[in-house]
């Protein structure tokens, strides 16, 4: 039976209509940076200006983009990330996207400032899930929260370590446009500031559960991940949300695989929207990759529905892009088939990753 969700048969479909549904404070929150915004523009600029070399004359009738990540198997090597206020988008906020993870095959990110909250999102769906924490409480509180993780069954227990200080979002600031989480979450944010490695040694002695650091972006604090016994690396700069004039994601990426040496799993984030930006992070030795803003779209769009085709939509681009670049998996794919410091073709920003929205579309 065909679904009203169908209809959207183009990634950009979810941006533009988000963009007629939510309030303008609530879209700018979901599309904007901080600052200047130059990190989420340098995101981008490193997606784009690595080109592919495509090998021809393969059999690739049949290609399977699955992948795994702290053991679970996920469908396309991509979860969703982390996104605080998902409650301003759509009223079932986190709920809708662990269902629709669920039902396509891969794992969401639970925030704790999204709601219905930690136990309320793991019992929205029998599929496997990760929980997000930002620090704000001491060490008992901290611990608790792990407990809460792992007795409802997550699988991963994420720390962000990148939000010691809310960065100057201007498209808010400018609209005096304050989230529902940060009207009811953020009080104790000294508790973030404080959180060091000695914490991390903590978490990972006490705890039974794979534990994820998200905000590295040097090869230098890999390596500390490394010798913490982190299980996940997770490169991030918060899609350009935090830190302005910071490097773009994909041109870390390389040092941190290199600092890893195999010795964690590597996740990314920062400006992926296409198919085709998941292969290339793959190329370069990601094992799984972070979307944030591009589910966002689509939840705003059309709910749990709409995060089930977006993804849809995505599998179908990385499949034709590894078809293409005539490989079966992404096993048999490596950085030979990457072309770095290509042209780019336009500024890099949603006008690069949607061209059509500038013809009305």
């Amino acid at each position: 039976m065909k679904h009203e969700h169908d209809d959207y048969q183009l990634l950009h479909e979810f941006y533009k209509s988000a963009c007629s549904k939510l309030t303008e404070g609530s879209w700018d929150y979901l599309r904007g940076a901080a600052e200047t915004e130059t990190t989420f523009k340098r995101n981008r600029a490193a997606i784009e200006a690595i080109a592919f070399r495509p090998r021809v004359l393969r059999d690739v009738e049949d290609v399977d983009a699955s992948a795994t990540l702290v053991g679970q198997p996920l469908r396309i090597p991509v979860i969703t990330s982390p996104i605080g206020s998902l409650q301003d988008f759509d009223a079932e906020a986190g709920a809708a996207v662990a269902r629709a993870c669920t039902r396509f095959g891969t794992m969401n990110m639970q925030s704790l400032v999204s709601e219905p909250g930690l136990e309320a999102t793991a019992a929205a769906s029998d599929g496997p899930k990760l929980f997000q924490l930002y620090v704000r409480g001491d060490e008992t509180w901290v611990d608790d929260h792990a407990r809460r993780a792992i007795d409802a069954g997550y699988k991963g227990f994420c720390v962000t370590v990148d939000l010691d200080y809310y960065a100057k979002r201007e498209r808010d600031i400018a609209k005096r446009y304050v989230t529902t989480a940060r009207k009811t979450s953020f009080s104790h944010e000294h508790h973030q500031k404080r959180f060091n490695w000695s914490d991390v040694a903590r978490l990972k002695n006490n705890f039974d559960v794979p534990l994820i650091i998200k905000g590295i972006a040097t090869a230098e604090d890999a390596r500390l991940c490394v010798e913490h016994g982190v299980d996940v690396v997770f490169v991030s700069n918060h899609g350009g949300r935090q830190l302005d004039q910071g490097r773009g994601g994909l041109d870390v990426l390389p040092e941190v695989v290199d600092a890893v040496r195999g010795k964690a799993e590597v996740m990314i984030d920062g400006g992926f929207l296409r198919g085709t930006d998941v292969v290339k992070a793959m190329a370069l030795g990601a094992n799984a990759v972070g979307m944030g803003r591009m589910y966002g779209f689509a939840l705003a769009a059309g709910g749990e529905d709409g995060v089930v085709r977006m993804l849809e939509i995505l599998e179908q681009e990385i499949i034709s892009c590894l078809g293409l670049l005539g490989v079966k998996s992404f096993a048999e794919l490596d950085a030979s088939y990457l072309y770095p410091n290509a042209p780019l073709m336009a500024p890099a920003g949603y006008d690069s990753v949607f061209p059509l929205l500038k013809e009305g579309y």
